[in-house]
């Protein structure tokens, strides 16, 4: 495990390394879940089947034990400077795709220009925002509509937040299960083994 300070605390990165990477892969967790995610477990796994490093990055909240996520521009910079750190150092010289879970990949589709991504991976993207949420528009669509790389979104087949469309870069898998992306961790895991190599 590596500890990255960034503008907003120290995060930590989970390096999970290959021999002779062909590529990285970058990726963060929800809001309220960790870096064990059974969604990311798979995906880690998956990537590394197919030659690519994998690191999976806490973001400063969470490593501070704070449960309720910090604010999106908190968690942006945080997440460019782990992954700057990453490029410069222990992945450097590699194709890097970047992703996440949920909150993840809000995050990850928010910044894929700073930090260079090849490609996004998005977990559980949470397309309509919960209805509490009066402050924030009624769809995040935009989000993944302004990433011009291509993007894989795995996306449980019930997930309360709906399933996004498919894009002409945008790829979109329905798996099994809810937001969670619990009940069948091997469909989310062959999504991602048959999607990287095109991008890597």
């Amino acid at each position: 495990m590596l500890s990255v300070e960034t503008p907003h605390g120290r995060a930590q990165a989970h390096l999970h390394p290959v021999d002779e990477p062909r590529a990285a892969l970058v990726l963060g967790h929800g809001a309220a879940g960790g870096v064990e995610a059974p969604d990311l477990v798979a995906a880690k796994d998956a990537a590394r089947a197919e030659g690519v490093a994998v690191a999976l990055v806490e973001q400063p909240y969470r490593v501070a034990g704070r449960r309720s996520p910090a604010p999106a521009s908190q968690l942006d910079a945080a997440w460019i400077a782990v992954v700057e750190h990453l490029v410069e150092g222990e992945l450097r010289g590699l194709p890097l795709v970047v992703g996440g879970r949920s909150l993840g990949a809000r995050v990850a589709c928010r910044t894929v220009e700073e930090t260079g991504g090849a490609g996004v991976l998005c977990l559980a993207f949470p397309l309509q925002p919960p209805r509490r949420s009066s402050s924030e528009p009624a769809s995040r669509l935009p989000e993944l509509d302004a990433v011009s790389v291509p993007m894989l979104v795995v996306q449980g087949e019930r997930d309360r937040f709906g399933i996004p469309p498919a894009a002409p870069r945008r790829t979109v898998v329905p798996v099994p299960g809810d937001h969670g992306l619990k009940t069948d961790v091997d469909a989310v895991a062959a999504a991602v083994r048959a999607w990287l190599p095109g991008v890597v």
